[in-house]
């Protein structure tokens, strides 16, 4: 994301539908796309945004499944287990989810992860429960055991420039509400996007481009 040139914190939007804080920010909440979402990589997505601001914005897409990969495989092509050693590894590293995080360094990992883990000046604490660490470190701690209680990996990110998610929003593009930590984490990946739709009372069935905003 490119400087602006503005502190963190000046709002750059206009008038439009009334978001959750002073500054009109959306870090640490979901975003839920709308059904008519025009761009197949955002199709039926569900993302955390792990940073918003003037400068623009940052998630992780936490519905889609990032094909056949799977985390102990991952881990024995970065060297962090040998070969044969994943049935050595702790349960919640065994049944990790890989996911697709975005179209942006799809070539690099993202884990967003339980607050109850933490690398000095190397994880961004986005709220009092969910962190996001990027280095191999956090691989390897939950390899062993002394990682977080919960965790998804993904692979790449989504990105907007300055005023551009805010715009989407104002288009129709998103809906967005709380998040939770079952949103995030939770197993049932394919059916993350109806229950977040749910969640904000919203049948995906009466969804148009004309409906409101959350």
């Amino acid at each position: 994301m490119a400087p602006t040139g503005k502190r963190t914190g000046e709002s750059t939007r206009k008038a439009g539908p009334a978001l959750p804080n002073s500054a009109g920010y959306l870090d640490g909440r979901l975003l839920i796309a709308m059904p008519v979402m025009g761009d197949p990589r955002f199709e039926r997505s569900v993302i955390y945004l792990c940073a918003h601001s003037a400068e623009g914005a940052m998630g992780i897409i936490v519905n889609h499944p990032a094909g056949s990969i799977d985390f102990p495989e991952l881990l024995q092509q970065l060297g962090i287990i040998k070969k044969g050693e994943h049935i050595k590894l702790p349960e919640n590293a065994e049944s990790m989810k890989v996911l697709r995080g975005g179209p942006v360094d799809t070539g690099r990992g993202f884990v967003l992860h339980s607050s109850d883990f933490y690398i000095e000046n190397a994880t961004l604490r986005i709220d009092d429960d969910v962190c996001l660490t990027a280095t191999v470190d956090i691989l390897r701690a939950i390899a062993s055991g002394s990682g977080p209680k919960h965790a998804i990996l993904a692979l790449g990110y989504a990105g907007w420039a300055p005023g551009q998610l805010e715009a989407e929003i104002q288009s129709n593009g998103w809906l967005h509400c709380d998040a939770d930590a079952d949103l995030i984490f939770g197993d049932d990946v394919d059916e993350k996007y109806g229950r977040a739709l749910h969640k904000i009372g919203i049948d995906p069935g009466m969804l148009s481009n004309e409906a409101g905003h959350a």
